[in-house]
């Protein structure tokens, strides 16, 4: 995987690889509203955090971006510390196609398997 250099506060944090970078671009140039594609982390608890991306019109001040000559990603401050290590990439096997977030829990020490709650996964 290659890496893609974010602006001085993401660098090294974040990486992101080709085919995953080709298809985020040719996403944002289907929506005419948008101004790019904001990274984001939600969630918590048993299974752990959830890992996403949505479609951007306008950038908030808590912003740390990145852009290219393609499309431009947004990052908040509080989702870059849950993010630190984590690779994305774009996977494509048969019909299945996604966005893959790897190493997510580089950082946190964390499993993503559930703690003991005795829920089912």
């Amino acid at each position: 995987m290659s890496e893609v250099e974010f602006n001085k506060q993401l660098t090294d944090e974040i990486k992101i690889s080709p085919e995953a970078m080709d298809q985020l671009a040719t996403i944002i140039s289907q929506e005419a509203d948008a101004s790019g594609i904001r990274i984001y982390v939600s969630g918590g608890g048993c299974g752990g955090m959830t890992y996403g991306m949505t479609l951007v019109e306008q950038p908030t001040e808590f912003d740390t971006f990145l852009e290219t000559e393609k499309l431009k990603l947004y990052v908040d401050s509080i989702a870059l510390g849950y993010l630190t290590g984590v690779e994305i990439d774009y996977k494509s096997e048969g019909l299945n196609q996604s966005f893959v977030f790897k190493n997510v829990f580089a950082q946190t020490g964390g499993s993503g398997a559930c703690g003991g709650c005795g829920g089912a996964q």
